[in-house]
């Protein structure tokens, strides 16, 4: 059994159906999952929905459903999100189940027996789009004199009984983590963000709210339920049967890396931690804060009208396709941007132009004039030459994928295609089968070893192509002959509706 590796994406807020950024971080998340197991480690990948708050009490009550109901309805939209783009979760978890009570209730009474937890009254601005509170130093005001939270959202003011977290007393002790740690909080700007926001001094947080019952209940205060980003945060040890000494929790605990939108960097560099630190429980070993991803260069909205469902998007274009452009075309770390015509270029130029059409007109022509029988890889200084040349891209993609710098990790794999593509066209092949027949074989055979070695290393982000013709190529393996291969990635055509977009 190899080195254990646990990855996580944030849970996701079912108040409304998934959209593609919530696909994006579920991919990038499976691509590093998928990667990591090819490296022999023992992968545990943990996705699943965050189903409280008075945000899912408002939207239940609006389509006139309990809670439970309406939570029941929408988390098995984003399950089946995962399993239709091809994610390969360990465990979808959802905060309603009683192992999850269970779990939140044990971190609670421990941080209530480190004497980190006490009642008082709160007074201050709450967000409820964003089930957090926030000073008034960091509040904008809209036109009509509304105050704003700071990301855009309106504030209200909140009165009520609730129970607090010393949040004040981890100041220094997350800042020593941060600086005997630097590679806790990635990529570096966010790292920079999150030390000024400490720096700058820490309130005690509420932790507790009563103006609704949707939630976990706090141990021994029945009418209070636990502020959402609590019980929230702590998907990520209920998962591995936290607070029993599970197999699961010895093995895997601390998590490798929480994967999550840069937008909730705060409660996963800042609260969590602090919340850990308090039960006495070791921290994750990095947070690392993704950009946005945006529609034509703009954020997308409900309002705007130019949210986007994924799935429409996969049944558009392919899984595989949209999966690779969304690695591909993005520098991960940074927000990006996308559009049905940058999807079709560049699945066009790289996958089925490039890749694809060099994969299948290598096995086509094996089929059709080695009858099928997969030749031996050439031994000239060219042959040898394009080999070390595939091998040296692969091994680049494997850095910088363990760096998460997926886009790079592409750019060095095309260019391995292109040299293969450049091959092709030097040896030519379709001549060489009347001049020289035992060449053709060589070459033939060379770009088999490349294409294969080529299909192992982007296998993690098009797993279901990958799959397919590795099969072909392994299916030839012992002189068997290899079957008629069909086109893995055909050219993608913009729809008029796309077009008009």
């Amino acid at each position: 059994m190899g080195e254990p590796f646990y990855i996580t994406t944030a849970i996701s807020y079912p108040n409304g159906p998934p959209h593609i950024g919530h696909a994006y971080e579920a991919i990038a998340a499976d691509v590093i999952a998928r990667f990591q197991r090819a490296q022999g480690r023992d992968v545990r990948f943990q996705t699943g929905t965050d189903e409280h708050g008075l945000k899912m009490a408002q939207a239940a009550r609006t389509e006139g459903v309990e809670p439970r109901a309406f939570a029941d309805k929408m988390s098995q939209l984003f399950q089946e999100m995962c399993d239709a783009l091809n994610v390969s979760y360990d465990r979808f978890i959802r905060t309603s189940q009683p192992d999850h009570y269970r779990a939140s209730q044990a971190i609670w009474e421990a941080m209530e027996e480190r004497g980190d937890l006490y009642l008082d009254r709160y007074e201050g601005w709450y967000s409820v789009r964003d089930e957090a509170y926030y000073e008034p130093d960091e509040l904008t005001s809209a036109e009509d004199g509304s105050k704003l939270s700071p990301q855009g959202t309106p504030v209200e003011w909140t009165v009520e009984e609730s129970w607090f977290f010393r949040l004040s007393k981890y100041q220094q002790p997350l800042l020593d983590h941060y600086a005997a740690h630097p590679e806790f909080i990635q990529p570096e700007s966010r790292r920079n963000e999150v030390v000024r926001f400490v720096e700058g001094g820490l309130k005690d947080l509420s932790i507790s709210r009563t103006s609704f019952d949707w939630g976990v209940p706090v141990p021994g205060s029945d009418n209070h339920v636990m502020y959402v980003w609590l019980d929230a945060l702590t998907n990520y040890i209920t998962g591995l049967g936290y607070p029993d000494e599970t197999d699961l929790w010895r093995r895997f605990w601390p998590a490798d890396v929480h994967l999550i939108g840069k937008d909730v960097v705060r409660f996963h560099a800042v609260y969590w931690p602090a919340f850990l630190m308090s039960a006495g429980i070791e921290l994750p070993k990095m947070v690392y804060g993704h950009g946005f991803l945006l529609s034509r260069g703009e954020k997308m909205s409900k309002s705007v009208g130019n949210v986007v469902d994924p799935l429409a998007l996969a049944n558009s274009f392919g899984v595989d396709s949209l999966r690779y452009f969304l690695m591909r075309e993005v520098s991960f770390g940074q927000d990006g941007s996308y559009s049905a015509e940058a999807i079709v270029n560049r699945i066009n130029a790289e996958l089925a132009n490039s890749f694809g059409n060099l994969a299948q007109r290598t096995l086509s022509m094996i089929f059709k004039n080695l009858d099928g029988v997969l030749p031996a890889t050439g031994e000239t200084a060219e042959d040898n030459e394009l080999l070390a040349k595939v091998a040296s891209a692969c091994e680049e993609l494997k850095i910088r994928f363990a760096e998460y710098a997926f886009s790079q990790g592409l750019e060095a794999w095309m260019t391995a295609v292109f040299a293969c593509n450049a091959y092709v066209d030097a040896h030519a092949p379709w001549t060489l089968r009347k001049t020289d027949p035992d060449r053709m074989a060589v070459v033939l055979g060379t770009l088999v070893a490349a294409v294969r070695q080529l299909t192992e290393a982007i296998a993690p982000v098009v797993p279901d192509s990958a799959a397919k013709l590795l099969g072909v190529i392994d299916n030839g393996q012992g002189g068997r002959p290899i079957t008629q291969p069909q086109p893995l990635f055909p050219r993608l055509e913009l729809s008029v509706d796309e077009e008009a977009a």
